[in-house]
């Protein structure tokens, strides 16, 4: 009997932990529009949600392929002709992952870094955390000890 109610509290700490990372909140903003997108941390921890906006991703935008959102954080250098080249941040909900936590891309006008990650309000940081993995980690650590 004590074995199943640890087996059923591992089970049911694995959903919560799923459930979780589908109801994930990033920042959203393009520094174009609001020059505090450029560096989240900069901003007072308490104001922060108050000048970036903060959003639902599952409700924020329609989900068109049915998988799980992410926060998503973009780096673009803009190349102009005629004078210096400009720096732009974008942070928001995406959906469909890349191969890798973080690529670059090169195009002729400009050059962009972009890096996902999957716990709420990730896309502030400057490089993304593995947090994911740690969740898994542990996740695996609980059930097998309370499956032992």
């Amino acid at each position: 009997m004590f074995q199943k109610s640890r087996l059923s509290i591992a089970f049911l700490t694995l959903i919560s932990l799923f459930h979780k990372s589908t109801a994930i909140k990033c920042f959203n903003c393009n520094s174009a529009n609001n020059s505090a997108c450029l560096d989240v941390n900069d901003i007072d921890p308490e104001m922060r949600g108050i000048i970036i906006p903060v959003v639902h991703c599952e409700t924020a935008i329609p989900n068109p392929v049915a998988q799980n959102f992410f926060c998503r954080k973009i780096v673009q250098t803009i190349y102009h002709p005629h004078h210096d080249s400009e720096i732009r941040v974008t942070r928001n909900c995406a959906w469909v992952p890349g191969d890798k936590e973080c690529y670059t891309v090169y195009n002729s006008d400009h050059a962009e870094i972009v890096c996902q990650c999957f716990a709420d309000y990730c896309n502030s940081a400057d490089s993304t955390d593995p947090t994911s993995g740690t969740i898994l980690f542990l996740a695996l650590a609980a059930c097998l000890y309370f499956y032992r």
